[in-house]
């Protein structure tokens, strides 16, 4: 600091002033500054600012090794998030998330004195482990369900569900037909709580769902063979954009037209989702805000914390609604003759 202070003409206090982004700081000043930074390579000290601050300014990030674009969204969406709050990012991926592996990772990350962490939490057993985190680490869950006993930022999916079988019924079909996540993930819970509730309000018959092992197009085309059987079925709302791949390529195999036929909403609108065959209506979910408001949660327990408060910290609870996208894959049922 002092070799840019000297480069730049100015004190040592004024190269810190420019550093730390403070207003009082001619504009001229801070050019000269930063030419000099740049010019000399410099970089602050991180431990240093540590041992003066006593802030890391890093947090963790407990996730789950998988390639399913809600969970690997939600992950990007927290570095950026990050970076924006001028935070560094430490991320411990999980083989599973069992409540071992959960306070394990939680115990790592500490140990490399983290401020605070989040949690990417879409399964029951993550959700129980982080009950049992010790409460002088603020922790924030993420996709987590909405009904969570825990500070956390969420996807409204059982908000999200209701709005795709609504858009359904409101097209003329006599029930929806769901195509069910997996049982242990709060999101495929909360979707199928959102359907079966908007048939309920428009007493509307209500069939057991189709339930899938696992979130795959695979699962979708072997539910989907069974469905295209059935000359019953006018609509179907899948709990993500996958399975819903994998339905599409059932029907169309089994000349059933869509949506002539049957009409399909999926769930996520991940990137190829405009360019299926036809066009997927879906729900979409910010994970760009998810990020945003997981961080401003995580760090205002954090500063809370840091500060003389005696009153209890807060566990917020935010609930993101979703939003539906219409594109070419639903519509009206043709006229029963």
């Amino acid at each position: 600091m002092a070799d840019v202070a000297r480069a730049a003409g100015v004190s040592h206090q004024t190269v810190s002033r420019v550093l730390n982004d403070h207003p009082n700081v001619r504009a001229t000043t801070r050019d000269r500054v930063l030419v000099a930074i740049r010019e000399l390579g410099y970089r602050p000290n991180a431990a240093a600012r540590t041992l003066v601050t006593r802030r890391t300014r890093t947090l963790g990030v407990i996730s789950f090794n998988t390639t399913l674009y809600g969970p690997a969204s939600m992950l990007y969406g927290i570095e950026q998030a990050a970076r924006q709050y001028d935070y560094f990012v430490t991320v411990a991926a999980l083989a599973a998330l069992d409540r071992r592996s959960v306070l394990e990772a939680v115990d790592r990350l500490r140990d490399q004195a983290v401020e605070g962490i989040i949690v990417i939490a879409p399964q029951t057993t993550a959700v129980g482990a982080l009950a049992k985190v010790p409460g002088d680490v603020a922790v924030v869950a993420v996709g987590c369900g909405t009904h969570a006993a825990l500070a956390s930022v969420a996807v409204d999916n059982q908000a999200g569900a209701d709005r795709a079988t609504s858009y359904l019924l409101d097209l003329g079909h006599r029930t929806v037909h769901h195509l069910a996540g997996p049982r242990s993930w709060l999101d495929a819970q909360e979707r199928e709580a959102g359907w079966r509730r908007s048939l309920e309000l428009r007493a509307a018959p209500c069939t057991p769902p189709l339930a899938g092992g696992d979130w795959s197009a695979r699962t979708g085309y072997e539910c989907g063979v069974r469905i295209a059987e059935d000359p019953a079925v006018t609509a179907v709302f899948c709990a993500n954009d996958h399975m819903a791949l994998g339905l599409l390529r059932a029907l169309q195999q089994a000349g059933r037209r869509v949506p002539e036929e049957i009409s399909v909403v999926g769930f996520d609108d991940i990137p190829e989702a405009e360019y299926f065959g036809p066009p997927l209506t879906t729900v979409r979910q910010d994970f760009d805000e998810v990020g945003r408001r997981a961080l401003r949660a995580l760090i205002e327990m954090i500063d809370h914390d840091a500060g003389s408060a005696r009153e209890p910290r807060a566990a917020p609870r935010v609930a993101i609604e979703p939003t539906l996208v219409v594109r070419a894959s639903a519509a009206r049922p043709r006229p029963r003759i």
